[in-house]
């Protein structure tokens, strides 16, 4: 709801409860408003993401130890038998599993997800596979499946964590080199998020789709959808990831990557109808991502459907993916597009300065344009938050009745899918420090309930002007 406007008392007295929201800006983690994981046993459908605050994760442990782990990643990572092999979950410098909390059943706080997605040169055709991870010291539930690969496939692998420092290390000395991988600068870690060829592949992506060779969708439209921010907005184009109607401060992170856990034995598995069938009981492990809130909510919420292809440890069922969705962002990237800012935590360089390098170093590992005077346009660190506050306030107040009527992905942040929003965007606000540009606050400080989740929202759509 719109405060300042003639509508609000009207608005308020037909459900206080939907139309205002509470916004505890310390209550969750800067780097992942989504981080979570959760749960629910397999075969009971997609997923509820929970937040890092949230108890009763699976193992023995609550809490996190640390925010830090390792991740050992397996010789020659690009090839079938790289894909095949588990990636392992460990304490970092040296510091063991059960020590340090880096654990696969302390996923809801230090849980790391591997997604690759494949490219055929010759024909264009897309695949998805999810790399398993163990806890160091374990076996997999289940062998993973072996992927049979196109020849000479280009493939890209993107990392997700649930806390806050994931760092790379090769299971061989040069297993890092061989899958072009990388977690950030020397000494300065981008954080959740690394990859692995991400700039190859998306090179070679776009260029056969300049041949002709490689054919993206549109994003398609919603009929449901209340066009929203004139002409700064999207219209009823359905969500992508580089839409300010629907990003937050570190957007583009993170995966859709889900495992099955044996909660008796530790032991993860690939989320696949084989594994599901074969261990009853087991429970989903999700990595909380912001492109998990496209495919799973926001494009249910406003009848799209998310870029999806075949999964090979699956298969052929069709299924979602990080890089699936950068491609479909680029393909459809609005005139003011989001992408990655420098202000975003993930970038920041040593001492938190805005750093060009880093970021431009993430962007082209997810096919984004670098740091230049024409990108600056819309996501300069100043223009990112203006463009925020100006295209994704409107579009959560104008869609409020569709996003009220939907679940929210993190209970913990808000009670519905539209506190859930409203409450991100204010956080994302504070954690891009978007008030040191002149801006201000959009979303107002009204009800929590007893778990500090956000409960009801106020929104201000008032247009906002950044300092330079």
């Amino acid at each position: 709801m719109l405060s300042g406007h003639g509508s609000v008392r009207r608005r308020r007295g037909r459900n206080n409860r939907a139309a205002r929201i509470a916004v505890p800006v310390a209550a969750v983690m800067a780097l992942g408003l989504t981080v979570g994981i959760v749960v629910g046993t397999s075969g009971h459908g997609a997923p509820n993401l929970r937040s890092a605050a949230a108890s009763g994760s699976a193992g023995v442990f609550n809490s996190s130890i640390q925010d830090t782990c390792d991740i050992i990643v397996p010789a020659h990572p690009l090839t079938a038998k790289g894909l095949a092999t588990p990636y392992q979950l460990t304490g970092a410098a040296g510091g063991s599993p059960a020590a340090t909390g880096c654990q696969m059943t302390n996923s809801i706080n230090l849980g790391a997800y591997v997604q690759a997605t494949i490219l055929d040169p010759q024909t264009g055709a897309l695949y998805v596979y999810n790399p398993l991870v163990i806890t160091a010291g374990t076996t997999p539930a289940v062998k993973p499946v072996v992927p049979k690969l196109p020849k000479h496939a280009v493939v890209t692998i993107d990392f997700g964590f649930n806390g806050t420092f994931l760092i790379q290390k090769g299971a061989t000395l040069d297993a890092l080199q061989q899958g072009n991988c990388t977690d950030g600068m020397p000494g300065s870690p981008f954080g959740q998020v690394s990859f692995c060829n991400g700039t190859n592949f998306f090179n070679t992506a776009f260029r056969l789709e300049r041949a002709g060779r490689l054919t993206i969708p549109s994003a398609g439209r919603s009929r449901n959808m209340v066009p929203s921010a004139g002409a700064l907005g999207t219209g009823r184009q359905c969500p992508t990831t580089r839409n300010f109607d629907m990003i937050d401060q570190d957007q583009s992170d993170n995966v859709t990557t889900h495992y099955l856990l044996n909660p008796a034995t530790g032991q993860t598995a690939q989320d696949n109808a084989a594994n599901a069938a074969r261990m009853k009981g087991a429970q989903v492990l999700v990595n909380g991502s912001d492109n998990a809130l496209i495919d799973n909510f926001l494009d249910p919420a406003f009848g799209c459907t998310p870029f999806m292809a075949p999964d090979l440890a699956n298969h052929g069922a069709m299924a979602t993916s990080q890089a699936l969705d950068e491609l479909l962002a680029a393909r459809n990237q609005p005139s003011h597009a989001a992408l990655v800012p420098e202000n975003d935590a993930m970038v920041l360089g040593l001492g938190g300065s805005f750093d060009a390098a880093k970021t431009d170093l993430y962007r082209s590992e997810i096919g984004q344009a670098p740091v230049d005077n024409q990108t600056d346009a819309s996501s300069s660190p100043q223009m990112y938050c203006q463009n925020m506050v100006n295209i994704q306030t409107p579009f959560i107040a104008a869609n409020e009745k569709i996003f009220a009527a939907w679940p929210s992905p993190v209970p913990t942040v808000g009670d519905t899918l539209f506190t859930f929003m409203a409450n991100r965007l204010a956080q994302s606000f504070n954690n891009l420090n978007c008030a040191n540009f002149g801006l201000h606050q959009t979303v107002t400080v009204v009800t929590t309930n007893g778990a500090g989740a956000a409960t009801a929202a106020t929104l201000n759509d008032d247009p906002e002007v950044a300092s330079f």
